[in-house]
């Protein structure tokens, strides 16, 4: 007969963390498609290592698909501000030169 007194207890999590599925996916499809596919890929794992077990594995996961969403967020919006920059130079630029005559 084992003793299972001195075997450490660990509780299993109730409910698996965040896997930023939809967010990823929407960030894929909106801001930055590379950068995307990485939060999605990372997102896709949270469930299935949880499901297996690996709790550590499905928050380690969860951590990086955040990460990559956000970094995809934040490309987006950096390639939009720097596209409204280009048009509005470029715009400004036509009508300066429309004005005087250029």
């Amino acid at each position: 007969m084992e003793n299972y007194s001195n075997q450490p207890y660990q509780q299993q999590p109730v409910s698996p963390p965040k896997n930023w599925l939809v967010e990823a996916i929407l960030v894929t499809i909106f801001c930055c498609q590379i950068i995307g596919i990485v939060a999605i890929v990372f997102a896709a794992q949270v469930n299935s290592k949880f499901a297996a077990g690996d709790y550590a594995g499905a928050q380690s996961a969860s951590k990086d698909a955040g990460k990559w969403t956000k970094i995809a967020f934040f490309v987006g919006i950096a390639w939009v501000a720097l596209c409204l920059l280009w048009i509005f130079f470029w715009g400004g630029l036509a009508m300066m030169s429309n004005r005087y005559g250029y």
